[in-house]
């Protein structure tokens, strides 16, 4: 369907226009269908299938078009901070013609800024929970006047420890006051449909199918390789695919933070970002990285998801992740809204556990590539000592924060055997915890004896498939 279509206030589809759109999504044409009409909507979609305009669009065309909706506010919630500034940034661009006020509410940065557009006023407020929770407890926020209420990326809020806060959140808006609230969630489980249930008024649940998730579109690669080989590795690939950019995801903070300074050591204008960095940081670095003036950009979790790049080339899961959502998340970084893009995996023994999960969870065998000798770079960084962070232990050392102390990874009914896999590579949870190092086994260098170490190895019958040069 194209916007042109649906009978647009014109200020609005300028801005449309502006930004290049001319025919809806699936997630936006099945949206629009529900929600123009006023209708509480739930909404099952991933990042970049542009469930961001389905929504702000939905709300600006409503302000513009009902009388009885004129001088309402929006609340977007949103899990971090990252997001929230994306989606003040496209709501100004769809808005550009158009005379509200748009601003976005987080932690991490003073207050000064933030409480003077409140008491200016604001028509829409993109918000994380933590912030919004402080104005609220000091009175700086009412939601008598809040028209229009939208929860996104649903389920990473819960994952991520916000659902009391949701809850508290929710309880104090106004029973007797009508809004319209929208819900997006990559996953409708039962705990998104219980809140949907209690919180919304007959919602219409939508369900983008997973044939149209964002792996689809990504050109997928794994390389099996060992643990000490994986930057020459990395190396290699880098300079043969020569990416305009580049994201790279690794596991834990340390890595990140060695990673990019052994990129650097080989010459490649690198940084990481992590959630322990000043917000300040972490803006600067993400808006190097969407004009080009950081190429390579190692990240933790905390980029995998929400962070919006414009045509960013390559993904590269420089450790596999061992929650198999987080994989979609991570490639779904490149090829969005209808692109095309490529993510490249290197499964290295300490990780490769959770690769079984990863593919039962996307119904597809991610295609494994047998790189030639020469594509082993040679890495000036080797032997030496990178960072300050190690052993995973002190302030920004261990794993990413974000998933609550207790979270384990959702391999759904994969788990039983996904144990049996880790326990089989890499021993048991305990006897691994008192080990204080793991040591990694080099590989052999021909190819013949390097498919017989992974058939030993990981009990598979690995056939290679080498790249062409053309």
């Amino acid at each position: 369907m194209d916007f042109n279509a649906l009978d647009l206030n014109a200020d609005l589809l300028r801005g449309i226009d502006d930004l290049g759109f001319t025919a809806c999504t699936e997630v936006q044409e099945k949206t629009f269908a529900v929600s123009l009409k006023g209708r509480d909507v739930c909404v099952q979609s991933q990042t970049g299938t542009g469930k961001t305009a389905a929504f702000l669009i939905t709300i600006f065309q409503r302000l513009l078009s009902e009388p009885d909706l004129k001088g309402k506010q929006t609340l977007i919630i949103v899990p971090t901070r990252e997001l929230a500034v994306q989606i003040e940034e496209e709501a100004k661009a769809l808005g550009q013609h158009l005379a509200f006020t748009i601003g976005s509410f987080y932690g991490g940065v003073g207050y000064a800024t933030q409480e003077k557009l409140l008491k200016d006023g604001v028509d829409l407020m993109i918000c994380t929970p933590g912030r919004l929770l402080d104005y609220l407890l000091c009175g700086k926020v009412n939601f008598k006047r809040m028209g229009f209420l939208v929860i996104d990326e649903a389920d990473r809020l819960f994952d991520m420890g916000f659902l009391p806060d949701i809850r508290r959140i929710l309880k104090k808006m106004p029973a007797d006051t009508p809004r319209q609230t929208m819900l997006f969630s990559a996953t409708l489980s039962p705990l998104v449909r219980n809140i949907a249930s209690e919180y919304m008024r007959d919602a219409v649940e939508i369900v983008v199918s997973p044939q149209h998730m964002t792996v689809d579109t990504v050109t997928q690669e794994l390389y099996h390789v060992g643990q000490a080989e994986k930057m020459s590795l990395l190396l290699g690939i880098l300079k043969r695919e020569k990416p305009r950019n580049t994201l790279i995801f690794t596991n834990m903070k340390s890595t990140a933070v060695e990673v990019a300074q052994r990129l650097e050591k080989n010459g490649l204008k690198c940084t990481y970002i992590m959630g322990d960095l000043p917000q300040s940081k972490r803006l600067k670095i993400i808006e190097g990285l969407k004009s080009g003036k950081i190429q390579y950009l190692v990240a933790t979790n905390v980029a995998a998801r929400g962070l919006h790049v414009d045509d960013l080339e390559l993904v590269v899961n420089y450790d596999l992740p061992e929650d198999c959502e987080d994989y979609v998340h991570r490639i779904g970084r490149t090829a969005r809204a209808g692109k095309t893009g490529k993510a490249i995996t290197l499964a290295c023994e300490q990780y490769v556990h959770a690769l079984e999960a990863i593919e039962s969870f996307t119904k597809m065998k991610i295609p494994v590539i047998w790189p030639e000798e020469d594509l082993y770079a040679v890495d000036k960084s080797a032997g030496m000592r990178f960072g300050s962070l190690r052993s995973g232990r002190g302030k920004t050392g261990g794993r990413e924060r974000g998933k609550p102390k207790d979270h384990k990874p959702s391999y759904g009914k994969h788990a039983e055997s996904n144990a049996r896999q880790r326990e089989h590579s890499l021993g048991s949870p305990r006897k691994q915890k008192r080990d204080k190092t793991v040591e990694h086994q080099p590989l052999p260098e021909k190819l013949e004896d390097r498919l017989e170490y992974y058939r030993r190895k990981y009990g598979e019958n690995f056939k290679p498939r080498v790249l062409s040069n053309s």
